[in-house]
This record gives C-alpha cells, structure tokens and sequence, in this order.
C-alpha cells in the first residue's frame, strides 16, 4: 500500500481496509484503519484478528467489547518484541457499519506463472493465478486443478477432513491462489492459504489470455498423412482441426467421449484415438485414474448414434459435473455420426451444448457446397464424401491419420491398423493398397489383417457394450505378440466353428434369381433359416453367405444378398452395382420412405451395404418394392 491517508480521494468518506485472509504483518500501514473481529479480551485490552495470521492488542483497562464484535481500528505502532512483531491498536473514529469506503488489501505477493514452479520452490509461499478446470471433493481436501496461459497445476484446500472448501467457486472461474509449494504424486500442488476470485475484468482479460495460448499449444505439431491420396489432401484441414479440438478439450480438462461402431473398422478407429489420447491425459493430470475419468470409449451395435446411446452419454456426463465438478465432455463419433439417423441423437446432444467431432465414411446423402445434413448439428465433419470421395477410404484408416495428428508418437503402434480396418469393411482403392504395403512392412500379410479383422468382430459380438480395452488390445497387436498369435488362434477356430454351422443351415435356403439387366439376386430369410442369438448375427451371417456366393463366381460380377427378418433386411452387393448400375441403398430407402411411409422404413449404410427396418405388417410391400427398384437398374 502506498495510499496513507483516512479519507479516499474525490470522496470525504473515511477508508477502511480489509485484509485479504492470507495478508502478513508487512501488509498493515501504521495510521490506516483496518476491520477486524475480536478474538479474545483480557483486564488490560483485547484482541483482534485482522487475517487469518495477523492480529493486534488494542490496550483498555475492563474493556466492555465482546469476543466476535467486529470493529474498525488504527493501527498505532508495529514493534519488535521477543523474536517477533507485536502490532499495537488504537480505537478509529469511524465506527463498524457506519458509511465508509472499504479498500481490500492483497497480500504483496508476486505472480508466478505455473510452468516456472519447480521443485527448487519447495515451501515457498507464491501466488498464482489461473481458471478453474476441475474441482474435486477428496476425503480430505478440496481439489482445485488450475491452468493459466503456461501450464497446469493443482491446488489443496482444507478446514475439515471432506468438507468443501470455497463452495462459491466453480469451474471456470479464474482466481488468484496464494500458498505454499509442495509436492504431491510427484507432482506440484499448492497447499492454499487463500483462494480468491478475480474482479470481471481481471477475469476477462485472464481467460483471453488463456485462451490464445491454449489455441497456440493445442495446435497440431505434425498434420501428414501416411499415403499419398487426393481425397485425404482435402480432408487433412478438418482433420487438424479435429486433433486441435481433441488436444485442446484434454489442456482444457474437459472429458473426451468416443463413440464408435462395434465392428472392425469402428474399434480400429477407436483403439487408435484412445492411444492417442491416454499418455497426453497421464501428463496432462496430476490424477492417477485420469485415463478413466477422463476418457471414455463405448461401442454402438448400430452404425450411427442412436437415442439410447445419448441418453445414456448425457446422463453420464451430467452426473460427473454434478458429482465431480467435470466439463461436459467433447463427443467423437467414429464410423458413425455422419447421417440423416443421426440427427435425432446430435440435436439432443447439442441442447446442452455438447460440442461434437464426426469422422466417419458412411453415406451423409445430398452434398453441397461440402456441407451434408448433419454438418448443421456437429461442429467438425470429416467424412471422404464431402470431397468427392466414398466409402472405400474408411473410418479406421481416417482415425488412424487424426490419432497421428493428435499424437505423433503413436504412429509406429498402430500402422497396420487401416489395414485391418479396410480387410474387415471389405474396402478397394488406391490408399486402401497403400495401407495395405505399411501393414505389409509391419508384418501383416492379407490374411493375417482378415485374421485380426474377423477376430475382433467375433470378440465385440460377446462383449457388446463393452469396449474390452485390454483384450482389443492384444488382438490388434499393440501388446503382447506371441500372446496375440495365441489368442488369435483361439477366437480363430471359435469363429470359423460358428460361421460354418451357421452357413450349414443358411446355404441350402438361399434363393437365386438372375434379373434382365444382368445382376444376380440372392435371397434368404435369416429368420427362418439361420441360428438366433449367437454369432455370426443377422447382419454378419449376410456378409459370410454373400462373400461365399461371390467366390463362387467373381468380385467383377454385379451379385447382391438380400437376407430378411420379420421387420428387417441386410444387404450386401458387389462393388460394380454401385459403380455401374450407379445404385445407393440410402437412395432406396428414401424411396420407401416415400412411397410407403406408413411402413415407417429406417435405415441406412453405404451404397451396397447396410440394412432396412420396417413394420412387420408391411414387409411384403417393402421388399418387393425394394426388389422392383433392382430390377428396373441399368448400366
């Protein structure tokens, strides 16, 4: 304090100043008045507390003040006495309550940016300042996490073992902590003696800081890609801005949410953000479980995000910002997120201001401009046909170039990945043969990828709504290599054991028809002629029947499968259907939609294959009329 006078300029009011809770005997002026509560009173004065360490003696023979009066006092004199400072008080002539202008006083302490505190601080009383990201109610202390434009840290409050300390402060309020350094978990920590909140515009001018330089560290170091390809060239913009986004929400202590679809190509997209993200969040936190609470990855049976899913993801992640003071999460959608069926389930996402990234390969129907229908609900879209490309480039392998970006040192692990991920989705192009010479120089001949591919749809069937971390782990070769052999070779014969018993009863019932314009129809009814509620499923049982039909002729040939339940159908066809009878099961189905709309057809996938859902009673009517519209095909 440099002001010594009782009355505040411009004004004649008198001034009284308060100490801020962490405020030392160095931060009194001798002559100024000061606001303090007695704490004790004796024959010869009385006490009273000025901070939470600073008191004084006011002298007065049988005082009549009472301990917990607050009064306004000068203070007289500070004097050496035994080894320490003694503060002497006098009465003020202005009175507690009367009208005064209050003059808050801070402890004198300079500001130490967080990435300068080190172990050569230990037990130094500093200052910082920063926004809150997290809160956390320990069995002991309050947990504040903090970060200002350099780094982040932790600070520790505590009265009473599990009670709240500062209940007023919330995430996003930028305060100013004063304490001692320590160390906790091997990390820095603050041990607070005081936590107060910044003045609006302190708080606005703090968080614009921040700001630019969170942007400026989340950018991605390294954005290249590991095949030469047009359609990846165009999309490398918003794959960047997707692994900013990603690195930003984990500087921003906000929890990442993956959601994905349950088959080959949507775990190898998941596995490889997960790898990504995981080492960033273990330095990123002083919380050793921060791989848990902050990072969740969950499987969708079905290939975009469907109601039950964001039902559950929202009741998840506003249960832990009740609970436990966290952001609401940043969604990824991978090989899924991109269609008209998922907009039900963004739209509900969005009313509570989830942000949202979709990188995805399905098709996201009519395109203009490079935006798709759901462009209008996500924040960041990356999807092949928003530049001319298709379906061929999968998400897996879009995944795997995002997860490089986020976190270049993960490359080396997950190489072979969109090779698996391409094998499985049965994908053909230029960059799936590039992918495929990488995993070749990894050690993954075709069949090895088709291997793993078929291992990890075998495993996700039983694991359902699990994400199996540890065991998609192993059988995508990120561990354990002689254990990968072994547990591939178990889920191998399992899975082949099963297909085969399945094909045993579908095979004999399939029904073949050869249309005028050349494409050859394969019908069955799994229904009635495939095993219920075991692997392969519906959808699978499709894809072994149509592949077991095309080996006998050729890929080159225009031979789709048509497999039906009660109230559904799966489709698989031959490339050359779409490429040159130019058909798109979407496209088929908004027909449907249209000419049948009380049969309330749902669906959706790639152009030859996906599925169809309907009403049981309509079933008739919607497949033949699915059937008229191949028929009617020309080339």
């Amino acid at each position: 304090m440099t002001n010594n006078q009782n009355t505040s300029q411009g004004s004649n009011k008198p001034v009284v100043h308060v100490l801020n809770p962490s405020c030392q005997i160095e931060d009194l002026e001798i002559g100024s008045d000061y606001e303090g509560v007695i704490t004790r009173v004796e024959k010869y004065g009385f006490f009273v507390s000025l901070s939470k360490s600073v008191y004084g003696l006011l002298r007065s023979r049988n005082p009549k003040e009472k301990v917990g009066n607050k009064i306004v006092v000068k203070i007289s004199e500070i004097k050496p006495h035994k080894g320490k400072m003694d503060v002497d008080l006098t009465y003020s002539k202005t009175k507690y309550g009367s009208d005064y202008e209050i003059i808050k006083v801070k402890r004198n302490v300079k500001r130490t940016r967080i990435a300068d505190l080190s172990e050569d601080n230990l037990g130094r009383n500093v200052a910082i300042q920063g926004e809150i990201i997290q809160i956390q109610q320990t069995s002991g202390p309050t947990i504040f996490t903090v970060r200002d434009e350099t780094d982040v840290t932790w600070a520790a409050a505590f009265n009473e073992p599990g009670v709240r300390m500062y209940p007023d402060l919330e995430v996003e309020d930028v305060v100013e902590i004063l304490g001692e350094v320590s160390l906790h978990g091997g990390k820095i920590q603050i041990e607070s003696e005081n936590i107060e909140k910044l003045e609006d515009d302190e708080e606005e001018n703090f968080k614009k800081i921040v700001s630019d330089a969170m942007d400026k560290k989340a950018e991605p170091e390294d954005t290249s890609v590991m095949v030469e390809s047009e359609i990846l060239d165009l999309l490398r913009p918003k794959l960047a801005l997707a692994a900013k986004a990603i690195r930003k929400a984990i500087l921003d202590g906000r929890s990442i949410l993956v959601r994905h679809h349950a088959d080959a190509d949507g775990i190898c997209a998941g596995v490889a953000v997960e790898q990504a993200v995981l080492p960033l969040l273990r330095e990123e936190s002083n919380d050793a479980d921060a791989e848990w609470h902050f990072f969740k990855r969950s499987p969708s049976k079905a290939p975009f995000y469907e109601l039950e899913d964001v039902v559950k993801d929202l009741s998840y992640a506003l249960e832990d910002a009740e609970r436990h003071g966290q952001k609401l999460p940043l969604l990824v959608l991978l090989d899924n997120g991109s269609t008209e069926e998922d907009v039900a389930a963004l739209r509900h996402s969005k009313v509570y201001g989830i942000e949202s990234i979709v990188v995805d390969h399905h098709y996201p129907g009519e395109v203009e401009n490079g935006r798709a229908l759901i462009d209008d609900y996500v924040d960041i879209h990356v999807n092949p046909y928003l530049v001319g490309g298709d379906s061929q480039l999968t998400a897996g392998a879009l995944a795997v170039e995002l997860a490089g970006m986020i976190n270049p040192d993960v490359r080396p692990q997950i190489r072979h990945f969109p090779g698996i991920a391409a094998v499985g989705d049965h994908a053909e192009c230029d960059e799936v043969d590039q992918y495929l010479a990488i995993a070749e120089e990894e050690g993954y001949s075709r069949e090895d990828l088709d291997k793993v591919a078929t291992c990890v749809d075998f495993e996700a069937y039983f694991l359902r709504f699990m994400n199996g971390r540890g065991v998609m782990n192993t059988i995508l070769g990120l561990e354990d290599k002689e254990r990968q052999e072994e547990l591939l070779d178990v889920l191998m014969s399992e899975s082949d054991k099963r297909v085969e018993t399945q094909l045993k009863a579908a095979m004999p019932n399939v029904e073949t028809v050869y249309f005028e314009n050349g494409i050859q129809l394969n019908r069955l009814d799994v229904e009635k002629y495939a095993h219920k509620f075991t692997y392969p499923a519906p959808g699978k049982t499709t894809g072994y029947v149509h592949d077991k039909l095309v080996q006998e002729k050729s890929e080159d040939e225009p031979i789709m499968t048509l497999a039906n339940g009660p109230d559904f159908a799966v489709l698989r066809a031959t490339e050359v259907i779409k490429n040159e009878f130019e058909f798109n099961l979407n496209n088929v189905i908004t027909k449907i939609q249209e000419e049948i709309p009380q049969a309330g057809a749902d669906g959706g996938g790639h152009e030859v294959a996906g599925s169809l859902k309907f009403v049981e009673g309509l079933q008739e009517e919607v497949l033949n009329l699915f059937i008229e519209e191949v028929k009617n095909l020309k080339r």
